[in-house]
């Protein structure tokens, strides 16, 4: 017998104030936060959906339906919620769009594992069923259901392409200029290096005023008229075929005067310092001269000595051009940036058809167009207000990416609600062949796919259960493409009515999702230090309303 009775002693580890939840209790509290993230996505689903305005701490306004978007805005604080926003913030990266779906999947996935843990059935009996199904769903899509357009019809294969663009478009703010937007999109992507489609060659610039449907489709660059001294406006503001210098160099008088001293006994001496100041610029500006380049671009100042000096010669310059800008005007015109101005060769020079500076609501932009190497273009926004301009830009970034998956993966799938509901058809009945816990699990998957069509009906204001039903009897008739047709409020083929997307939406959702489910499945313990968490602000979440955990706030 030892000196403590028999007893083991209590051994403090962690730190006093540490908050240790542990246990089933803790997987439900961590799915009923993953749920409250869910009911705030759920109203933004679909053409039909609504949007969310988000106030911040300073009073600054964002209307948004864009998952990824007002998760980003949220300030959650529940660590496993957390994880739903990561997911939807990948998948806006990967894909581009689905950020909501793939929010909504993972939210289902969990709630239909909630009544297995309160049953106590293992975490890992459920995660184990969750990814079998994951698995059956994607080979399913792959194997099965994705139809694959053939690039070799360039006319095919640009209605795909159009197509594609059309449904991203259909739940924007957007969806009314639809036809407007969507050529503009897939010339858009089509612009681009097929070989890499680097979406940061797209410029977008958003100029408040004008209507929508003023926004410009520039096939080269456009950037804001940077910051110019006196003896700018002497310059010519148009050239044709020009040649063009980008430069990364200080074309500025220096004020050598730091860590610097020169000691001088006759007044001949100093000037010969500041003789040798101007004539060190003079050097650089003689050398771009004689290059013969007529628009002179730097990331660099440009002063106001320069800008005199060049206009004298009717040669255009624009200093402190940002890096994207020059990066872009270099890949459209030509040429390469040079750090100095000496041996300037005629190779280092680009050019275009056109150069001109123009008038664009309240501010003035430089054009570069008709560009023989245009591996790049520039989408010139206009609307009414700062906010609708950022909504327009977010639903052209996804319209954007899912143009860009298609013309790498040029597979589709129906969209509406017809891809889950035919998963969902195929995992039901593949359960049944499975005995055990297995065989709940996988029906259960397959029930969590139905929140997609149910939620749309439910936003668009139709009978959601009456439809579900109804797209129940049309898949097991074999119908494979019905889904929900939101102008009959029924039931389609969204296959006929061009309602497609691409299959590596669906995929990289279903796989997201349920890693997600899997994750938060797996965790039955958080340890929290208080001291070291950041402060909750607001009164605790009441029973039976899990979307208050949500702060709508933006982070600081």
């Amino acid at each position: 017998m030892n000196n403590f009775g028999g007893q083991t002693p209590t051994i403090v580890v962690l730190k006093e104030g540490t908050d240790a939840s542990q246990g089933k209790g803790q997987i439900i509290s961590n799915i009923n936060a993953c749920i409250a993230i869910q009911d705030t996505l759920r109203p933004t689903l679909g053409p039909l959906g609504s949007d969310i305005l988000i106030v911040g701490n300073r009073g600054e306004t964002t209307i948004s339906n864009d998952g990824a978007t007002i998760l980003k805005l949220l300030d959650v604080v529940h660590p496993a919620a957390k994880v739903l926003v990561d997911i939807s913030r990948a998948q806006d990266a990967e894909v581009g769009d689905g950020t909501t779906s793939v929010t909504l999947l993972a939210g289902e996935l969990l709630k239909e594992s909630k009544a297995f843990v309160e049953e106590n059935v293992s975490t890992h009996t459920i995660i184990k069923g969750y990814r079998a199904a994951a698995r059956l769903a994607v080979d399913k899509i792959r194997n099965e259901l994705a139809v694959k357009i053939e690039k070799s019809d360039p006319n095919q294969f640009r209605e795909l392409l159009e197509r594609c663009a059309s449904t991203a478009m259909s739940s924007k703010l957007i969806h009314n200029n639809s036809d407007f937007f969507t050529k503009m999109v897939v010339d858009t992507v089509l612009t681009l290096d097929q070989d890499d489609l680097n979406e940061k060659l797209i410029g977008i610039k958003k100029v408040p005023g004008g209507a929508i449907e003023d926004t410009m489709f520039v096939d080269g660059v456009a950037f804001k008229k940077t910051f110019a001294y006196a003896g700018f406006e002497q310059q010519p503001k148009k050239f044709t075929n020009p040649k063009v210098l980008c430069l990364n160099v200080e074309l500025e008088l220096k004020a050598e005067k730091d860590n610097a001293e020169v000691r001088v006994e006759q007044v001949s001496e100093y000037q010969a310092v500041v003789d040798a100041e101007w004539q060190i610029i003079y050097n650089k500006l003689e050398a771009i001269e004689a290059s013969g380049a007529n628009v002179v671009l730097s990331k660099l100042p440009i002063g106001d000595l320069a800008t005199q000096y060049f206009a004298d010669r009717n040669i255009f310059c624009a200093g402190r051009v940002s890096s994207d800008d020059m990066n872009r005007v270099v890949s459209a015109v030509g040429g390469s940036i040079q750090s100095t101005c000496s041996d300037i060769l005629p190779e280092h020079l680009g050019t275009c058809d056109n150069f001109e500076e123009k008038q664009i609501g309240a501010e003035r932009y430089n054009f570069f167009t008709g560009c023989p190497k245009a591996k790049t273009c520039t989408l010139v926004l206009r609307g009414g207000s700062d906010q609708f301009i950022a909504e327009v830009e977010r639903s052209l970034h996804d319209a954007i990416m899912i143009v860009k998956r298609s013309v790498k993966n040029n597979t589709i799938v129906a969209g509406g609600g017809a891809c889950e509901m035919e998963i969902s058809k195929y995992l039901r009945e593949h359960s049944k062949t499975i005995p055990g816990k297995q065989q709940l699990i996988i029906a259960a998957f397959a029930r969590a796919l139905e929140v997609i069509p149910r939620q749309l009906c439910d936003n668009a204001g139709f009978d959601g259960t009456d439809l579900l039903n109804k797209l129940r009897m049309r898949h097991a008739k074999g119908d494979k493409w019905a889904g929900i047709d939101f102008d009959t409020a029924g039931i389609s083929d969204n296959y006929a009515r061009f309602v497609w997307e691409p299959a590596l939406v669906k995929i990289n959702a279903l796989q997201s999702a349920t890693e997600a489910a899997c994750l938060i499945l797996s965790v039955d313990e958080t340890v929290k230090n208080e001291e070291s968490a950041a402060p909750q602000t607001g009164p605790p979440m009441p029973q039976g309303a899990p979307q208050r955990a949500l702060q709508g706030r933006m982070p600081r």
